[in-house]
């Protein structure tokens, strides 16, 4: 008969692979997209393979969060997983990057059950004092695995096949599934209660408008053109009757009555500007090392180690932190880091050596990964066990919204920068557009039959016009550092509360 603790055991073992998968496919396709662009093609659309798990994922998971609070984790989890592994499945077989996109979208949609409820069931078995090491742990687990992702998909690329970066959640998601269907057994009172399907509708066809607008915008149609006009009206008469329905609907998708508590509020803000800057980093590094440097898709993702590691170490030590020092006082320092870091990153060039660039990773991921676990925490201070459900996934949604927006607006923004600066390279060149075909730039055989004059141009623009996207990530972590200010002062154990515990047990 198993013990007690060691069911424990087996299902915080089940809902770490769960995170693992999850946040391992927000970026497992980083540092294998210049490989599968090579061969599918499609430079100008390679964002929204990541976008589309993303907004899929967005959506979804305040959905999850309210249908757990309803009828309980354990079986939205087990839905969750099984939509995730057959999207998981699906993408193994793609045959161009359209397909791979829908495909990923349909992987989102699980994926977006998997991190909030885990992180929910984490407060439901554990008490308050268990917590800050329990969701360090859980949140060293999601910047490992974010970070990661890249170096394991370039692995299996360049071993293998890109098609096997996919693959690889099955037999991880068969063991989590066994878990959590064997050995969670819940306690939660449960209420039924409506879904917000209109408002779900309303925010995931507000985002995706954006996201063409962005995307789109001086690409395929003039910024000043009716579709993108169309499109970014279409944005915001549908977020304006988002924000209605939410104020209106017995019990909204987004709970603004939770936005009452300061600390909470100004957490989802922190949440959000956070994602929007981290993202890009997973994305860009990897085509930084490959199209400056040169090389395979191992060699890019080895490059995102030192940011994994600064990460882990950056969560581990806000999840131990948090007993001692207020969550805005940890943040504080999360911030400063983070800003360091991408100022230096903002710096790199083709002359820049891939040891400083180790040292300026290490640094932004300490700063990263102070959020993972701390976040959470604070997210959760003070809600009733009935709300913990759209509490998570109301923060999980805030990062991944953040995530969402940020790829396509700095990923919009790097590659006007990279067609400006390639038109500016060879503006003696008659005819020549900005557009860069992926094989020529991505493809190690094709970059040696290019001249070395042209081929650091053209490397020069690449790095370029990265660098420049990263500096202007200091905006939303600028954004962040106003909201982590508005944290207030409340900390996991308040030194009053467990001062007049001991008072009462005298």
């Amino acid at each position: 008969m198993v013990s007690k603790e060691s069911k424990v055991g087996f299902v915080v073992t089940g809902l770490l692979l769960g995170i693992l998968m999850a946040a391992m496919d927000n970026t497992i396709v980083s540092a294998s997209m210049p490989t599968i662009v090579g061969q599918l093609g499609g430079l100008d659309q390679f964002i929204w393979v990541t976008s589309a798990y993303l907004v899929a994922t967005m959506a979804s998971m305040p959905i999850f969060g309210k249908l757990s609070d309803m009828y309980g984790r354990k079986r939205f989890y087990l839905l969750g997983l099984i939509i995730f592994l057959i999207g998981s499945a699906l993408c193994g077989t793609s045959q161009s990057i359209v397909q791979l996109s829908i495909y990923r979208a349909i992987q989102g949609i699980g994926g977006g059950s998997l991190m909030p409820i885990a992180f929910t069931i984490i407060f439901d078995i554990f008490p308050p004092e268990k917590r800050g090491k329990m969701t360090g742990l859980f949140g060293a687990v999601f910047g490992l695995s974010s970070v990661m992702g890249p170096l394991l998909g370039a692995f299996i690329t360049d071993q293998i096949n890109w098609h096997w970066i996919f693959y690889i959640n099955l037999p991880l998601g068969v063991i989590s599934l066994f878990f959590i269907a064997q050995f969670y057994k819940e306690t939660l009172q449960l209420k039924k209660l409506k879904i917000d399907w209109f408002g779900a509708l309303t925010l995931v066809g507000s985002v995706v408008s954006l996201m063409f607008a962005l995307e789109l915008g001086g690409n395929e149609y003039a910024w000043g053109s009716t579709m993108i006009i169309s499109l970014f009206a279409i944005f915001v008469v549908l977020f304006v009757l988002f924000i209605l329905i939410e104020r209106k609907v017995q019990e909204p998708i987004i709970s603004f009555s939770l936005f009452k508590k300061q600390l909470f509020a100004a957490t989802q803000g922190v949440a959000f500007f956070y994602g929007s800057a981290f993202i890009i980093t997973t994305v860009l590094i990897p085509l930084f090392v490959q199209s400056v440097y040169g090389g395979t898709a191992t060699n890019s993702g080895v490059i995102l180690i030192p940011m994994m590691l600064g990460s882990v170490v950056g969560s581990q030590v806000s999840g131990l932190s948090v007993k001692r020092f207020s969550y805005r006082s940890i943040m504080l320092i999360s911030v400063i880091l983070f800003f360091i870091g991408m100022l230096l990153l903002g710096t790199i060039d083709v002359n820049t050596a891939r040891s400083t660039v180790t040292v300026y990773m290490i640094i932004a991921g300490l700063g990263m990964g102070c959020s993972f676990s701390l976040l959470s925490l604070s997210t959760q201070h003070n809600i009733e066990p009935q709300k913990r459900g759209i509490a998570t996934s109301t923060n999980t949604f805030a990062r991944t919204l953040g995530m969402t927006i940020g790829v396509t607006i700095f990923g919009t923004i790097q590659n006007h920068l990279l067609k400006d600066n390639l038109k500016d390279a060879f503006a003696n060149m008659k005819g020549f557009t900005g557009k860069l075909d992926s094989h020529t730039l991505l493809s190690a055989d094709a970059r040696a039959n290019i001249p070395p004059e042209m081929l650091h141009k053209i490397t020069e623009s690449m790095a370029n016009s990265i660098s420049t996207t990263f500096l202007w990530t200091l905006v939303p972590i600028t954004l962040g550092f106003i909201a982590i200010v508005l944290m207030g002062n409340e900390r996991l154990f308040s030194p009053q509360k467990e001062k007049s515990k001991k008072v009462v047990s005298a």
